[in-house]
Parts: structure tokens; sequence; C-alpha cells
């Protein structure tokens, strides 16, 4: 069986059927990015994908990295890829082309990804780290640290990291113990250890580039006391060329459940004493400085996940066609020929919910996208705002949320295939096992719950919320003018009035003397808001898909449009139904779980 990345059909009709990406080619920013041009890219990126990176999926996450003297070896294949992604210039894909980027437009890069991930996850990790940092550099760095440092990252000739976990300081990145000492010279003499850092040493280039999280002697307690700096791992001179190693030296790479191929490194910063750093930023502003790379991060990893799930989904399909096995139900006698297992109602069942959360997943990181696109080039400063409230409000969802659910799409993707998913013959258990990093890393699932409910619900007096639900409402409206959709939008209508009642129930209890069992709730609230996010987007499609067959859509395209109604079709009228239970669990305010005293958990 052919091993399948994600849906091209799929892609292009949101891109330009969904979002019509083309209109963004009226404005100078995007002049030169016409639908041929788009449809080039992703062709080109589909290719890279299939015939380069998809190969050696299975291949990498056997071979794995080796620690050697120091040196994180990656797996072999991995050289000619990250060869082909500089000489494509795949890196920097949204940025100026004055430092190496592509500049295209957001929308159009999270489809780029989209095949990259769902070919070879773990190769892409690498890429994501290297141009977060680089952004870092672009937005906070010096002249000089940027003409030192950032083409070369954006090319891929260097990469570059994000040290920020430390054994006793996870999620609570206050509690660091790195420190930074000023020198003579302007420099910083930096001294910790750094844990669970992804591609933080490896053999693919010949300097890595690393933003650091440390606390300067004398500086406040807490986030509020934090700064960044750039350490090199070899030493650049002013003049660009390398000196002397840096003093920091990989320790021990983790044994993972899943990512094989990306190195995890524990790092020792100035362990002889010898490692320098530069400020990046302002003096104690560095987790603020961090969080522009960590919301672009918390974007990619529910971009990681849906390339999983797209991935799954795609081999599952191509399976459930091709596996022979059991009579038709309807089949009268015991005579009766096996059947291909798509024609069993459960199948079918579980490739249609795989189906409504792969796309519906897709439709809201493109959608992000998009709207980082309006921002660029609006000249409203109110529609500027409200596409970053939409963003602001949405990421905990595209990282929370579609990540839980592109796990499930490839647990489902592995029940499909039976016994043989869960062998090492498919992929479907290593994109299984991949995929639940992302429930972990960038802020855990229960970080964007609380995110959502803590302070992105009530960001600027809950204006992006009410944004959100005009956005659905408007779908709401079109919909109700086409036929055959007017039932779909009544109940995504009502979703939307619930959810509206709901968040604002939570969001008065979190600011209550019921703080902590609103957020035990908190969890749900972001099933909840997902749910209707997902029913929006799907119902969107289908509004795209019923005009398309009004208007006498091709016949090729016909049962591609047929399919995107019946998707919001299944989502609302069997997804919803469940997503009106959780509101009442909401609503209820159960405190069991506050309540309890630790002891009554049981065990020692």
């Amino acid at each position: 069986m052919a091993q399948v990345i994600t849906d091209k059909r799929d892609v292009e009709f949101v891109l330009h059927e969904q979002l019509e990406v083309e209109k963004l080619a009226k404005h100078e920013r995007f002049a030169e990015f016409t639908k041929k041009t788009v449809d080039l890219i992703l062709s080109e990126a589909r290719n890279l994908a299939v015939k380069e990176m998809l190969p050696v999926f299975k291949i990498a996450d056997e071979e794995g990295c080796k620690l050697e003297n120091g040196t994180v070896k990656v797996p072999e294949p991995f050289h000619r890829i990250y060869d082909l992604f500089k000489e494509g210039e795949w890196i920097a894909l949204c940025d100026d082309p004055k430092w190496g980027g592509q500049g295209m437009p957001a929308a159009v890069a999270q489809a780029v990804k989209n095949y990259f991930y769902g070919a070879n996850f773990p190769f892409t990790l690498t890429i994501l780290l290297s141009h977060g940092a680089g952004k870092l550099v672009e937005r906070f760095g010096t002249e000089k640290q940027k003409n030192l440092f950032l083409k070369k990252m954006y090319n891929g000739e260097w990469s570059g990291t994000m040290l920020l976990t430390e054994p006793q300081a996870g999620s609570d990145v206050g509690a660091l113990t790195t420190t930074a000492v000023k020198n003579d010279d302007g420099t910083y003499s930096l001294s910790g250890n750094k844990i669970f850092i992804s591609s933080g040493e490896h053999d693919l280039v010949e300097n890595i580039i690393h933003p650091v999280l440390a606390r300067i002697e004398g500086a406040p307690a807490g986030t509020s006391g934090i700064s960044l700096f750039l350490a090199p791992k070899i030493w650049v001179n002013d003049d660009g060329s390398l000196g002397e190693p840096n003093d920091v030296v990989c320790t021990g790479i983790e044994e993972k459940m899943g990512i094989h191929g990306s190195p995890t490194c524990s790092l020792t910063l100035g362990g002889k004493g010898q490692c320098r750093g530069t400020l990046l930023g302002e003096e104690n502003k560095g987790m603020r400085a961090m969080f522009v790379m960590m919301n672009e991060a918390r974007l990619d990893v529910g971009m990681q996940a849906l390339g999983c799930a797209s991935a799954s989904l795609q081999n599952a399909l191509n399976y459930a066609r091709e596996r022979v096995q059991g009579r038709h139900l309807l089949a009268g006698g015991k005579d009766a020929p096996p059947v291909p297992i798509i024609q069993h109602p459960d199948v079918r069942r579980m490739l249609l919910n795989m189906k409504a959360y792969t796309e519906g997943g897709r439709s809201i990181i493109y959608f992000i996208g998009f709207c980082e696109d309006m921002i660029h080039v609006s000249k409203d400063p109110a529609e500027i705002t409200r596409y970053q409230g939409l963003i602001d409000l949405l990421i905990p969802i595209a990282k929370g949320y579609v990540s839980d659910r592109a796990f499930e799409v490839c647990s489902q993707g592995v029940q499909i295939f039976g016994g043989y998913g869960y062998t090492k013959e498919y992929p479907q258990e290593q994109l299984l096992r991949d995929c639940k990093i992302t429930h972990i890393y960038e802020g855990t699932n229960g970080i964007q719950a609380m995110d959502l409910l803590g302070r992105k619900l009530g960001l600027n007096k809950g204006q992006p919320f009410r944004d959100l639900l005009t956005e659905i409402r408007k779908t709401v409206e079109a919909a109700k003018n086409l036929s055959g959709l007017e039932d779909l939008a009544e109940k995504t209508e009502a979703i939307s009035v619930e959810l509206e009642k709901t968040a604002d129930f939570i969001g008065r209890m979190a600011a209550s003397d019921y703080t902590l069992t609103a957020f035990s709730h908190a969890y749900t609230f972001m099933d909840v808001t997902g749910d209707t996010v997902t029913a929006w987007m799907l119902l969107w499609r289908a509004v795209v898909a019923a005009k398309k067959l009004q208007e006498g859509a091709k016949s090729k395209d016909t049962v591609f449009y047929e399919g995107q109604i019946a998707t919001a079709r299944f989502f609302i009228n069997t997804v919803l139904p469940v997503t009106f239970g959780k509101i009442n669990v909401i609503l209820t305010l159960d405190s069991t779980a506050t309540d309890l005293v630790e002891d009554a958990f049981g065990g020692k």
C-alpha cells in the first residue's frame, strides 16, 4: 500500500475556494502570489514531501539519533533533505526577502507545512525551531545581531533552538535558575542546565544559535526578572567568521516515545565558565520576547498534529478501500463474497469522524494564517486589531483542541488497520506515537485551556470572542439561504448561542470565589469552543460547496462538494449534541475535582 500524506484536493479547496487567497495578490505585498504562483509553490512542496521526505519517514524512526563524543548524529537521510530545504529556500517562507525569506502569504505557508509535516514531522521540526529563533533575532535583535545571524539562520546555513526548559522549571518558567553575569565587553557569561531542547545539538549545520532564557544577577524573581540572550554553539566574530566553541555542551539525548529522528537534548551552558551570550531585546523582558516565538510555535504544533492526522486519514482511507474482509451486512447467504471494509458501517463512521476533524482542523489553522495576511495588507487599524484578536483567541484552539482531535484521528487510523495497524509494518503506529508530543510541548494542552479561559476569553474586554461569534453567524446566515443547509445553519447557530452563554458564565466564575472550580472545567470549555469553531468551519465549507453545486460544478468535482456537505452534516448532527452535554457539565460547576483532598485519590 502506497503511503499518502494529505489530500491535495482539500488543501486547494481551503486556499482557493474557502479563503480565496489569490485575492491577496491585489495588494502590493503579495502581488507576485497569483493563483498560478501559489499552485506552483504547492506542487513543488508536495513533490519534495512525497519524493524525498516520505520515503525516509520510517527509516529515520528506526535509525534514530546518536550522541557520539558530544556530537549528535541525526539519521543519515536527513542530510540530503536538509540540503534540498536550503536549496529550495523552504525555511523562511513568509519572511522578508531582505533576510533570505520568500515573503509568501501565511495561509499558503500553512499549506506547505501541511505537506511537510504529513510526510516527515520529525525532520520538519528542526526547521520550525530555526525559523522561530530567527524571528526573535529579526524582531528584537540589534542591527549587528541581525547582520551576524539572521540571513544564515533563514537560509539554513545555521540553525536555531529555544533554550527554555530546566529540570525544575518546565511549565513554571519563572523557576529557572540559569544565570547571566555582565562582562566588561557588554557580553554576558551564562551558566545553567537546559533540558528537552529539540535539535539542541545535531550535525546538519556547523553552528547552532541558541536563544536562552536566563536571569541577570540581581533581577526580580519570577518571570518578570527573565532576560533573553543569544548564545551560539560556536562564537561568531564581529566580521561574521566563526571563533572558538562557546561552552554549550550536549550532555545527553532523550529516548522518546516518538519523533525518534528529532534529537531532544540536555545542554549545559558554562560548565567550564566560558559560555558567552549577547542580550536580545531589553533586560527583564525575555518572556515577552519569547512569546513571539512561542505563539508561532504553538500554531506550528497544531500543524504538526494536523500533518499526522492528514497522513493517518489518507492511509486509512486507501487501506479501507483495498482491504477485503467480511460480507456486506445486507448480503444474503453464506456464499456472499467478502467486501472492502469501507463498506462496513462502523468503518465508514470512523473514516467520516477522521475526515471531519482533519478538514475542520485544516480550515482553522489556514484561517489563522489568513488572518495574519490580512493584518499585513489592511490599512484600517480597527480591522488589524480585529484580525489580531481572532488570532490570539484561536491559538489555544489550534494548538490544544486540534492536537487532541488529531491524536484521536491517528488512533482511529490504527483501528481501521486492525492488527496490522498495531505493527511496524504500516505507518499508522508511528503517526500515533509521533503525534502524542503535540499535547505536551510548547505549553501542555491543559495550559492551552487555562490560557483560553484565563487570558484570551477576556482579551480586550471580550471583543475577540464577540468577533468570533460574529464571524460564525455570518456563515450561519449564508447557510440559511441555501437549500439543504437550513437545518445545519440552525444547529450551528444554536451552539454558538449556548457557547456565548457558557463563556459568560465560566468567565464570571473564574473571576469569583469559584476560581479553582471554574478552571477545573477549563479543558471542557476548550473542547466546547473547539467543537463550535469546527462546526463553523465545516458549515463554511458546506456553503462554498453548495454554491458550487448550484452553479453547476464540473462532474469531477461534484462528489468532492457533496462530500463537504455530508461531512458538515455528520459533525453537526452527531458531535454537536455531545457538545451541548459538555456545556451542561460546565454549567453545573461540579466542584468534586477541587474539593477532594489529596489523600482521597488513594495510593502512596
